[in-house]
């Protein structure tokens, strides 16, 4: 259940109007990398979280809740920027209050191709309201949230999510010298980090959450890294100990020979066996786990999502 409060989470303002920006701020509204789809992605994750890892559950909800106050005020900011627009454009443009944009420095005609042609949307479509498109107008998509129904996997995307995030709002910034607009976005890019570090910890409490799913890696194939390119560099992805793995990278140089010797890795040297066995064991070890995990959270009897009364309801 939602509850909407008026008030923005961050008292967004804006110094004088400026369509250009509107734009290029579109892209956190409805961008693949933008608010909608932060909020989205977290509120569809959630849910597949809830009998597992109920503690998680409430995580991804509470961020995924104020994934959405931010849109919000990335599309009050969007609308403050247009003022002036949304009517009669050569009207506006005729207004002292549009006038400030120009600053001296443009004709009135230039500020009407900056609503106008700048997004299309704007003047043509929406009328100058706020919708869920990137900055070149194409529509949300469904396709940019990621939802893997393991929740390690999850958190994994929800941290590179943020992170691009974080980037895009670092990027808006060098575009606008309105100082209330950088408070604003410099509140949204720091929330980004907040819940890349709550993502981080939630992650780690998690235990095992390497390697993702279920199933272990294949001994047989593990520890091979290929020579694929002229003049490669060795460092310590392609050389060394496998990080938390107790074993050691082994470098192929010569992948094509390699590849004709084991007839496609179907006839390897030595003798893995017993690596293959405890690979299986541990297979069928985690899947119990797992399965476990899930079936003892599930209650007996008639499923129900909510139960009522058990905790007090805060305003």
């Amino acid at each position: 259940m939602f509850h909407h409060v008026k008030d923005l989470q961050f008292n967004a303002r804006v110094s004088r109007p400026d369509p250009r920006f509107a734009n290029l701020l579109l892209e956190q509204f409805g961008g693949e990398n933008g608010e909608l789809a932060a909020a989205m992605q977290y509120f569809t994750q959630a849910f597949g979280a809830k009998v597992p890892h109920p503690d998680k559950y409430d995580m991804l909800m509470d961020i995924a809740t104020e994934e959405f106050s931010h849109l919000e005020i990335v599309g009050a900011t969007i609308q403050m920027l247009l003022k002036g627009v949304n009517g009669e454009l050569k009207n506006a443009a005729d207004s002292s209050e549009i006038m400030q944009v120009l600053n001296g420095k443009a004709a009135k005609e230039d500020i009407i191709h900056a609503a106008v042609f700048a997004n299309p949307q704007f003047g043509i479509i929406t009328g100058g309201g706020v919708t869920p498109r990137n900055s070149q107008g194409i529509p949300w998509c469904a396709s940019y949230i990621h939802s893997n129904g393991d929740l390690t996997v999850d958190l994994r995307s929800n941290l590179a999510s943020e992170s691009r995030a974080k980037l895009v709002y670092e990027h808006l910034m060098k575009f606008t010298d309105d100082p209330y607009i950088h408070e604003t976005l410099s509140f949204l890019m720091t929330r980004e980090v907040t819940h890349y570090k709550m993502f981080e910890a939630a992650l780690d409490s998690i235990q095992p959450n390497f390697p993702p799913g279920v199933l272990a890696a294949d001994p047989r194939y593990l520890q091979n890294v290929y020579n694929l390119s002229d003049g490669t560099v060795r460092g310590p992805w392609n050389e060394g100990e496998i990080k938390g793995m107790g074993k050691e990278f082994n470098y192929v140089e010569d992948p094509i020979a390699q590849i004709q010797e084991t007839e496609g890795q179907t006839k390897l040297p030595g003798d893995f066996s017993a690596e293959v066995k405890e690979s299986e064991k541990l297979n069928k070890d985690m899947s119990k786990v797992k399965s476990a995990e899930v079936k003892n959270a599930e209650p007996k009897g008639v499923a129900q999502w909510s139960t009522y009364g058990a905790e007090p309801v805060q305003a």
